[in-house]
């Protein structure tokens, strides 16, 4: 059995979210709806609900207890505010042993370099403990600050893939990049 996270760093606590959470998640959703709109796809009023924060908590926990993904929260260091959060998405175990990174960042955080702090042990839990070979993560060609954390934290570009996902309602080219563990 997977142990699951319990990362400290020096701003951040991060670990997967429980009932209890859903209103700082809801916070969080809300205070950065406008700020995370234009990377995200389109999301629905329910969204922006207590009921489907608890919901998200609950699948969350479920695909972790299943192997499948990790939402992590990255809280502050009284774990009173949700700073950022980032998921190891679509795990696929066998000859593979990868997922996709997705990822967000609370407005008031941006630019203090609070996403390469959490990212950084998380990923390092993820080729650690969850023993993964592989992480993915993708962005859009206009987001630069996706390109250059990414690029700090080691990922190389291994393509690019029109029309990938549908973002703010638009299908949307993206940049593919992984980083593969270095142990492999």
């Amino acid at each position: 059995m997977i142990a699951l996270p319990y990362l400290q760093t020096s701003r951040a606590r991060i670990r997967l979210a429980d009932t209890s959470d859903a209103l700082k998640l809801l916070q969080f959703r809300v205070e950065n709806r406008a700020h995370l709109a234009p990377w995200e796809p389109l999301r629905e009023s329910e969204y922006y609900t207590l009921t489907h924060c608890v919901k998200s908590i609950e699948d969350g926990r479920e695909n972790a207890n299943l192997d499948r993904g990790y939402p992590l929260i990255a809280f502050d260091v009284d774990e009173e505010t949700v700073l950022a959060t980032f998921t190891f998405a679509n795990v696929v175990r066998g000859a593979f042993q990868a997922c996709h990174l997705g990822y967000g960042v609370a407005e008031r955080m941006q630019g203090q370099g609070l996403m390469r702090e959490v990212l950084e042990p998380g990923i390092a839990w993820a080729f650690g403990e969850l023993g993964l070979h592989r992480v993915m993560a993708n962005y859009l060609p206009r987001n630069e600050r996706s390109a250059r954390l990414l690029a700090q934290l080691g990922f190389e570009r291994e393509g690019y893939a029109k029309r990938y996902l549908q973002i703010a309602g638009v299908w949307e080219d993206h940049v593919l990049t992984a980083l593969v563990r270095s142990d492999d």
